[in-house]
């Protein structure tokens, strides 16, 4: 199957639009939504059998699709809306004091460090944040920076795969090796990494790792997951306490209360949506795409590659030319889209603003000059 405008029509983007943001909130596929939809009906048909009989056979049997397909076993693996519910289930789930350090770094999601905010501000221990460069010349720069923040009084450190604001892959497993030996048990975000790169969670090290499905796995909105290590599954606890409380880690975070369960069950339509593609495909065909388009950017705008391919998924950030970003971000935002109907995120970051710019298998390499045509110096 050929890539680029010739399969958009699976999708139902607004033809006149350039969709260069994949990464904010994923985009799902016909197929996936039509599943989506079966699941709601099949629940109103008879809403008592499906709930008490059928949707709890369901949600393992997509939990388990999904761990096959992230390199973990499916009764470690529990649903959650996204990636921040994620995040709040374990920090809530965990004690802190007065002395006690959370560390993140400087290229931490929005959502989070407010979570880990919130959680210090209730609890008396104190958020570090770690200055991480960017531009990076090499990953050394990142796992220094952290082991730099590392002691006895680190009771948490909370790291990206994929960074939200610079679209960089982190060097996770080193960084856990690294955690390891300080005896600090971390917790991975990886919002952004199951659908864009090869995953494989237990052998990364980690005690938690959190991901969304609805952004590069192509499931419908408000499909995340929290991945926790045997170890730990005792003390966490879903942030909405429930009937299954007390009963342990997989009861607790299936059953929560009434809600619409189908995003969670239709994973498993877009696993097999991807599938189709074909999984190495689409991992290749996004990063080769997104690599050029970067360098395309680049040139065109007299800057840089600000990171080495290697540290590059589906997404790249591009810094925008400074007579261009002058006007601010968001104006600099809703001028691409007004204007040229291009949707792609610009960002505010390091006192410089650059674009995020995602490859996904319906974009195509035409898009990303309009792009830089629109910004041309």
């Amino acid at each position: 199957m050929q890539f680029g405008k010739s399969i958009r029509s699976q999708w139902l983007l607004e033809d006149n639009c350039v969709f260069l943001n994949h990464g904010s909130f994923g985009a799902t596929p016909k197929v996936v939504l039509e599943a989506q939809t079966q699941w709601q009906q099949r629940l109103e048909k008879q809403p008592v059998r499906f709930m008490t009989q059928e949707l709890p056979e369901a949600l393992r049997h997509a939990a388990a699709e999904l761990a096959t397909f992230v390199g973990a076993k499916g009764e470690d693996i529990v649903f959650v809306e996204n990636a921040t519910a994620g995040i709040n289930a374990v920090v809530r789930s965990l004690s802190f004091q007065t002395g006690d350090e959370i560390v993140i770094t400087n290229h931490v999601y929005g959502a989070v460090r407010k979570t880990l905010q919130f959680i210090c501000q209730r609890t008396g221990a104190k958020l570090i944040e770690v200055g991480v460069p960017f531009p990076i010349s090499s990953e050394l720069e990142i796992t220094n920076a952290i082991a730099a923040a590392l002691s006895p009084q680190v009771k948490l450190l909370a790291i990206d795969h994929v960074t939200s604001p610079t679209a960089l892959i982190f060097p996770v497993a080193a960084i856990i090796r690294l955690a390891k030996q300080h005896g600090v048990p971390v917790l991975v975000d990886g919002a952004h990494m199951p659908g864009m790169m090869p995953l494989n969670i237990e052998a990364l090290g980690a005690d938690w790792y959190v991901g969304n499905c609805h952004k590069w796995l192509f499931a419908p909105k408000g499909c995340g997951f929290l991945w926790t290590s045997p170890a730990w599954q005792a003390e966490m606890h879903p942030t909405v306490i429930s009937h299954g409380f007390g009963e342990g880690y997989l009861a607790e975070f299936d059953w929560t209360g009434t809600r619409d369960f189908s995003a969670w069950l239709a994973i498993t339509e877009a696993i097999a949506f991807a599938r189709n593609l074909g999984v190495t495909r689409i991992y290749e065909h996004n990063h080769s795409l997104a690599v050029w388009a970067g360098q395309v950017l680049n040139h065109a705008w007299g800057g840089h590659t600000p990171i080495t391919a290697s540290a590059i998924g589906a997404m790249t950030a591009v810094q925008v030319p400074t007579k261009k970003a002058q006007s601010g971000a968001k104006a600099l935002h809703d001028y691409l889209w007004e204007k040229h109907r291009i949707e792609v995120p610009v960002i505010d970051f390091a006192n410089r603003v650059w674009v995020r710019i995602s490859a996904q298998v319906y974009n195509e390499p035409s898009e990303y000059r309009l792009l830089a045509e629109a910004l041309w110096l």
